[in-house]
């Protein structure tokens, strides 16, 4: 049996390949999106395009879904992982952006938990049936360290940390324009857009606390790169909350860093932004308790290749 999901092209939307759409949408991978296409399951407006077809702001996106493995069923998948740290409680891993945290609708295999249940089978028993080892995530197209719990208690520990926010979490990214000061604190409330319910707003008068400090590393003509710090781990945080300052990630498909790059006054610094396929954002270093032996731990992820490059396009630009 079959289900059909149907969305409307919204303004980031607009001008992107379907293929690239879908998978977004579905938090699939691109080249499952594609065959989904190809084989006549996706209609734009009702009619059939291909893959590379170009989407325009408020057509009609109608995907047939085929039936899906029984929920709960995790199968393991070999995705190469880069694992920074490992014992026998935690496994501290940098994840690349693309790669889905856990499954999701369209996307049952392609996963980091189903990676982690190639290479750790243990891992299958631990917390959530459906996301075992996860105390916290990075969206699909964020990299950067992640740490995941290998058994039982080390899975309740972190947890319970990182609800306390006891954890230390710094992220870099690359947005538009110029913050007003060199540093600054970001405190607001954080709930559902109260026009588009797939996405957060800071800008309400009620919600989860959500607060981010930020400090500016390096700034070029119309970019800065920041260092951010988060307090609290609201879904999407940093994403939102540069957003709604004025400042939205560079090539955030939802926040309104693709839009934006029709501004950039440089051509070579625009068509480069244009061809990103992810928000310009990456976590660097995450800050623990071990969750047994109680040690202060470190981990750092160097800036990602994609990230570099603009920054040295950036760079040789001035």
């Amino acid at each position: 049996m079959a289900e059909t999901i149907e969305f409307i092209a919204g303004e980031a939307d607009a001008g992107l390949r379907l293929d690239i759409v879908v998978s977004q949408h579905l938090q699939t991978t691109r080249s499952a999106a594609a065959l989904l296409i190809s084989e006549g399951d996706v209609l734009v407006d009702g009619r059939p395009r291909k893959p590379s077809f170009k989407l325009a702001e408020a057509m009609t996106v109608s995907v047939r879904r085929k039936e899906e493995q029984a929920p709960g069923t995790l199968n393991p998948y070999d995705i190469p992982l880069d694992i920074i740290y490992e014992d026998a409680s935690i496994i501290v891993i940098d994840k690349p952006a693309g790669l889905v945290v856990h499954p999701g609708a369209g996307n049952r295999d392609q996963t980091l938990v189903n990676a982690l249940i190639q290479h750790y089978p243990e891992i299958a028993g631990v917390g959530s049936e459906e996301r075992p080892g996860i105390v916290h995530r990075l969206d699909k197209l964020t990299s950067g360290v992640m740490v995941v719990a290998r058994t039982e208690d080390a899975y309740h520990n972190l947890i319970q940390a990182f609800k306390e926010h006891r954890h230390t979490r710094v992220y870099q990214a690359l947005c538009y324009g110029h913050l007003e000061q060199a540093t600054g604190r970001i405190e607001t409330f954080m709930d559902r857009h109260p026009k588009n319910r797939k996405k957060m707003s800071s800008k309400v008068d009620q919600g989860r606390e959500a607060i981010t400090n930020w400090e500016v590393l390096a700034q070029w003509p119309q970019f800065s790169l920041l260092k951010l710090s988060l307090e609290t781990g609201r879904t999407h945080q940093i994403r939102v909350h540069l957003s709604d300052m004025g400042h939205p990630v560079v090539a955030d498909p939802e926040y309104g860093g693709r839009g934006r790059a029709n501004s950039i006054i440089d051509p070579q610094i625009r068509a480069h932004v244009k061809s990103q396929e992810r928000q310009m954002l990456h976590a660097c270093l995450l800050g623990i308790t071990h969750p047994v032996t109680g040690q202060l731990m470190e981990f750092t992820s160097p800036i990602p290749e994609d990230m570099q490059g603009l920054i040295d396009l950036l760079d040789a630009s001035v």
